[in-house]
């Protein structure tokens, strides 16, 4: 899998302008999905991000 395929939690933030928290608050009330790194570390889906950002329009 290409390292463009997912996004950091300060890259999803920024796509929803809101707070890091929030996106962790997100993901813990399963509202998204995550993939944790080696180091532990959240990683989200590009395509899940954009699939939700077309939701909202």
């Amino acid at each position: 899998m290409a390292g463009t395929d997912l996004m950091t939690p300060r890259e999803v933030a920024d796509v929803f302008r809101v707070d890091v928290k929030t996106i962790a608050r997100w993901a813990k009330l399963g509202k998204l999905s995550s993939i944790r790194t080696l180091g532990g570390h959240h990683r989200y889906r590009r395509a899940e991000i954009e699939a939700l950002l077309e939701d909202e329009k």
